[in-house]
């Protein structure tokens, strides 16, 4: 039974850091996946402190790893283990039996899983938990001293966190990685199913609309009058492009996008989420940048998801003359994970990435 236990030991051990050190690599994903949760199980209080949850989810799950590998006091960490994974067995099995999160984010972004890969996947470790937690009495420390490597995991653990927050992940596992090019990323993979669409027309007619198609649209009768036109998904296709939400417009609402990925001098993106909790302390390295832009050497854009009258007064706090545009905030917070970051692009390929803090 001993080695039956090492076993199990060292798999869910393993699995459980392996699992903590591919999230706590971007902490900020998962913070944003619990807010996913959070809002499908209408706890939306609970999501100002997302980014709290996931630091000390992330921590646990290296320090509780730690634990079972070493034998560390196994009655308690057992039994919180059991907890977390029963916790994680109702997420997925949420994910999957009610279809509205597509990805639980156990992995992170960097290793995607089903609803159903992971909801079998938390059940096999649930079993295997399950037997660790009976025969828990079995189980002595490895060695004496364990508690400083404890201490040393526990330490470990959240400052990896502190770091990437401050600066950027160590790995990038999402679609604007450093030499990723946006125009191929924003096509559909070869082969694959795009969505079909029809074009649905809203006529009224004596206080009454209907909805038309092109193939039943009563040309013939001009009493119509057109109310709306809107997009209607009749074929779900069997993939999306990775990036599908970078459109970038001006306080007008004109559409900069080609014009930016297709320019042919150097073009940095400063990327500002939120305007209202920009971190500090870049403002002479973008200055300049912007006196680069001056002497008409590079192109610089600022983009943001917020209002315009926030952006501009935003631009004349900080001295900002090169021109803002607006560009969805989920993309936003995908392509930069600080707030704010600078990218930079050569015909839309991305060649270097920083974190307001690293801005060279």
């Amino acid at each position: 039974m001993r080695i039956i236990l090492s076993l199990l030991r060292i798999i869910v051990g393993v699995l459980f850091i392996f699992s903590g050190l591919i999230k706590a690599n971007d902490p900020l994903g998962l913070s944003y996946k619990m807010e996913e949760f959070f809002e499908v199980l209408h706890l939306t209080f609970l999501s100002p402190y997302s980014l709290a949850f996931s630091i000390c989810m992330n921590a646990f799950e290296i320090i509780a790893g730690v634990a079972v590998l070493i034998g560390y006091r196994m009655r308690i960490f057992s039994f919180l283990l059991l907890l977390l994974i029963i916790f994680f067995t109702f997420l997925t099995a949420f994910a999957l039996f009610s279809g509205t999160i597509r990805e639980c984010g156990c992995f992170g972004d960097c290793i995607k899983l089903t609803p159903v890969e992971t909801f079998w996947k938390d059940v096999a470790l649930l079993v295997l938990i399950l037997v660790i937690f009976f025969y828990r009495k079995q189980i002595p420390p490895l060695f004496k001293g364990a508690g400083i490597v404890m201490l040393a995991a526990t330490v470990f653990s959240f400052a990896i966190q502190w770091y990437v927050l401050r600066h950027l992940p160590f790995i990038d596992c999402l679609p604007y990685k450093v030499g990723n090019s946006i125009p191929e990323k924003m096509k559909l993979p070869p082969g694959a199913k795009p969505d079909v669409y029809e074009m649905i027309f809203v006529y009224e007619k004596d206080g009454q609309k209907k909805e038309f198609t092109e193939k039943n649209y009563p040309w013939e009768d001009s009493t119509w009058k057109f109310v709306e036109r809107k997009d209607k998904l009749i074929q779900k296709g069997n993939a999306e492009p990775a990036i599908k939400d970078f459109i970038l417009t001006d306080f007008d609402g004109a559409n900069q996008t080609e014009a930016i990925l297709t320019a042919e001098v150097p073009t940095y993106l400063f990327l500002v989420q939120n305007v209202a909790k920009a971190g500090k302390g870049w403002d002479e390295k973008i200055k300049a940048l912007q006196q680069q832009w001056k002497d008409q050497k590079i192109l610089i854009y600022g983009v943001s998801a917020s209002t315009k009258e926030e952006i501009i007064a935003f631009q004349k706090e900080h001295g900002l003359e090169f021109p803002f545009v607006q560009m969805d905030g989920v993309a936003i917070k995908t392509a930069g994970r600080s707030n704010p970051t600078l990218m930079l692009l050569d015909r839309g390929v991305i060649k270097g990435k920083w974190s307001y803090n690293d801005i060279p």
